[in-house]
């Protein structure tokens, strides 16, 4: 039986994309005083956008609009071109509405990106909005302003928080990328331990700070015997896998896939899938034995510099136009189920994405949580 990526879950960590034809068819801190206020500003016509909960406030969403070209910025981070799509989705709302989209550190993990948050704080630079992997995103929750976009109806309930305050944007399933033009072919993640693959497999991230790299430790760790509720066999396997000198402690990036520097990556698929049109002979495994999927969690800060324009952004995202840009990026958008009822999806976007044939692994919060305890605990000695 193929499995979709399911849309009533609560979804683990900064990855995520899916699925089939059922479900989907699918700088730090600046020097200068801030330029304005970061919070409470009230717009001309005297609404608080700080403190606005829907496009309502403004009176509509023409009113927003108008509020946020008057901010005339948005800051975003840690969203890399290549991620989801994010390089047109920014291009996309800058065009429409004339705002200026200033986006910083975009290899930034989830943690670097509160970490910005609390460092700018009353800043003109501080981050607008967040995306984040679901452990960074639940334990951070006081940070983050309640809003719910027009389309908030359409958006599973297990998907969001219920006052708005973060909603899940788009998902995926956790991938093993390779050259292979430069290692044997990888059947499993076993593959990984074996002699031809030394100094050679990457991992996108800390998994005590990043959701790429938290999902691809609960990836191995299922191949491994291990389960949403036991990880310790995932860190054992790298243990492993760093003893054997397998293990390449380097942060992949577009540019060290195309050099050959990292030329095994355990990251989301979509990811993964990006890099294919680049390099020919880059292929990407979704481990059929061990897969696992995870949603990205949407929020905005609630110190924003631009309110109103955040609030323009989360509303771009959740539109037919922001979801099928995610979709065009390979990952499945949180609307995919009402769209297709709707007829609104992009249908060659949506049947590129892939299917699982067997059951798909979602960590809940309860097992985040304590594969995070586990991580804190445990990650830094097996690595090194």
């Amino acid at each position: 039986m193929t499995s979709v990526l399911p849309p009533r879950r609560l979804f683990a960590a900064r990855t995520t994309a899916a699925l089939t034809t059922a479900a989907l068819v699918v700088a730090l801190a600046a020097c200068s005083p801030p330029e304005k206020e970061s919070s409470g500003q009230q717009t001309d016509s005297g609404v608080n956008a700080a403190t606005a909960t829907s496009a309502e406030d403004f009176g509509g969403l023409e009113g927003l609009v108008e509020a946020a070209k008057a901010e005339g910025e948005l800051n975003v981070i840690a969203l890399p071109p290549d991620w989801a799509n994010y390089g047109a989705v920014i291009k996309a709302f800058g065009d429409k509405y004339g705002i200026k989209v200033n986006s910083a550190q975009p290899d930034a993990s989830s943690q670097d990106e509160i970490n910005a948050a609390n460092q700018q704080k009353g800043r003109s630079t501080a981050p607008d909005v967040f995306d984040l992997g679901q452990s960074v995103a639940l334990a951070n929750t006081a940070a983050f302003a309640p809003y719910k976009v027009e389309t908030f109806d359409e958006i599973p309930a297990d998907l969001k928080d219920a006052d708005g305050a973060w909603v899940n944007d788009y998902g995926g399933y956790m991938s093993i990328g390779f050259d292979s033009a430069k290692v044997p072919p990888v059947t499993g993640v076993n593959d990984l331990l074996k002699p031809e693959f030394q100094g050679k497999v990457a991992l996108n991230g800390d998994p005590t700070q990043a959701g790429a790299a938290f999902s691809g430790v609960v990836m191995v760790a299922l191949s491994q015997g291990g389960s949403a509720d036991d990880i310790a066999p995932g860190v054992e396997f790298f243990r492993k896998l760093r003893e054997a000198g397998n293990f390449l402690p380097v942060d992949p990036t577009p540019a060290t896939v195309e050099s050959g520097q990292t030329p095994v990556v355990i990251d989301w698929n979509y990811l993964n899938a990006a890099e294919t049109k680049k390099l020919p002979s880059w292929q990407v495994l979704v481990p059929q034995d061990a897969a696992v999927a995870g949603y990205y969690y949407q929020a905005i800060n609630k110190e924003a510099p631009h309110p109103a324009a955040a609030r323009l952004w989360q509303e771009f995202l959740y539109s037919d136009e922001g979801q099928n840009l995610f979709a065009q990026g390979g990952v499945r958008p949180v609307r995919a189920e009402a769209m297709t009822k709707a007829g609104t999806i992009d249908a060659e976007a949506a049947k590129l994405l892939p299917t699982i044939d067997g059951p798909t692994t979602i960590l809940d919060q309860e097992q985040t949580e304590t594969a995070s305890k586990y991580l804190a605990e445990n990650w830094a000695a097996a690595i090194g």
